[in-house]
Formats: structure tokens, sequence, C-alpha cells
């Protein structure tokens, strides 16, 4: 585990910028709660929520960038710590977290702490993304647990739990320290709530309303989003 002493503690404390990434199919308040919930905790400056055009890691989305990115506008308006961050829905390809990461890096420079938000389940896979090691030394990564869930070096693949159990610190304060490189895992509220439960209530004319912004809802009625198409 981190242990702070091991870095120097002359070095002043620098507001931490969360990035929330996903394909956002739609955004819902399952997304809003952890980056709400993260934000306190970690006192974060903001949250850049980054909406991804391809996603690398599964069949791409039937429904556009351009309506999951504006749905992603309509929930985040008015929450001042949401900043809805354009560049994966403008950028051609997959949309690697890496990629964003190194474009952050060079906007605000080596010394911001940045986080990299995300849940267990993501979390757990991280070794299938693209260059998984190079994000440590891009961001700090703050896990979102469920009540009731464990989240431990054994459920790991091994070169993720050497990373885990290398990285993790249970001070908040330490990743205001430095720019990246650690894991925290904190508890959040639990909400089931699912994109893939969204689409099938739609398709099948009933009702989603208070699983995801009246916004985004709305937005949906009117494009006439995901009435026609299957689960993705």
């Amino acid at each position: 585990m981190f242990h702070a002493s091991r870095f120097t503690q002359t070095r002043l404390t620098q507001h931490v910028i969360g990035i929330l990434g996903g394909t956002f199919n739609p955004i819902h308040y399952g997304h809003l709660r952890l980056a709400e919930e993260l934000a306190d905790a970690l006192t974060l400056e903001r949250v850049q929520v980054v909406p991804s055009n391809t996603p690398p890691h599964r069949e791409a989305p039937r429904v556009s960038a351009l309506h999951r990115l504006r749905m992603v506008q309509l929930a985040c308006a008015g929450n001042a710590r949401l900043h809805v961050d354009e560049r994966e829905c403008q950028r051609s390809g997959p949309s690697y977290t890496v990629d964003t990461l190194q474009e952050l890096r060079t906007e605000l420079g080596t010394e911001r702490p940045l986080c990299l938000l995300m849940g267990a389940d993501a979390f757990v896979a991280l070794t299938a993304w693209s260059r998984w090691e190079q994000l440590f030394t891009l961001a700090h990564i703050a896990i979102a647990r469920r009540p009731g869930s464990k989240l431990e070096a054994s459920l790991l693949p091994p070169p993720l739990a050497q990373q885990f159990a290398t990285r993790l610190t249970d001070s908040v304060s330490d990743l205001h320290m430095r720019p990246a490189g650690l894991v925290v895992v904190l508890p959040i509220t639990a909400l089931d709530i699912s994109g893939t439960a969204i689409r099938a209530a739609i398709r099948e004319r009933r009702s989603p309303r208070y699983l995801l912004p009246d916004s985004v809802l709305d937005y949906i009625r009117r494009h006439q989003l995901y009435k026609d198409l299957d689960a993705r």
C-alpha cells in the first residue's frame, strides 16, 4: 500500500480534476450520483464528463455520438462541477482513455493531479484496456464501490493485482499531493440503474422516468431514440 511518508510533505496541495468517461447510452442517475459523490469525497475541482464516440471494448452504440453528447450536456446543465468534454466525440476511431488523458496532460501540465473515476466492474477489467499500465502514469484512479461489495487484490488478474496492492491508498489527501499513480476505493450509494434497462423499458413502452433526468427523457422521446433498437 502507498504511504505518504515516501513523498515530501512540503509540496503544496493542488486541486484535483476528475475524469468520467463512458458511452452514456443514455446518461442516467447512476452516472450522475457517481460523479457527484466522488467529487465530494475527493474534493474535486471539477469532473470532466467524456462521452465516447466508438468504445473499443463493446459494439458501437446505435444511437449516434452526437445524440449521446447532447443528452450528457442536458444532464450536466446546472451543475457547475460537471464539465462536458467533447473531445472523444470529435475524434475518429476508437475512444481510448489513455489518449484522452495524454491530451489532458498536454493541456493542463504535468503537475496537476488528475483522477480517473470508474466503477469496480470497469477496474476489474482494466487489463483489457489499451496501454492500461500507462493510465497510472497519467492519473490517479478512484474506484466507486457499492456497499456490501468487495474489491481485493485476490479478485484481480495478477498484473493488475500487483499494481492495485502497490498503489492503493486510504488517504484522499494523498491524491492532492502528487499528479498521478495512486488508487483509492470509495463507497457510493447503490443505485441499480443501467442503460440496458432504460433502453429495454423504452422499447417495451414502459416508463423509465426517475431513472434519468427529465430533460434527457424528453430528448429521447423528442428524437424517438431507442424505440426500435436492440439492447445496444
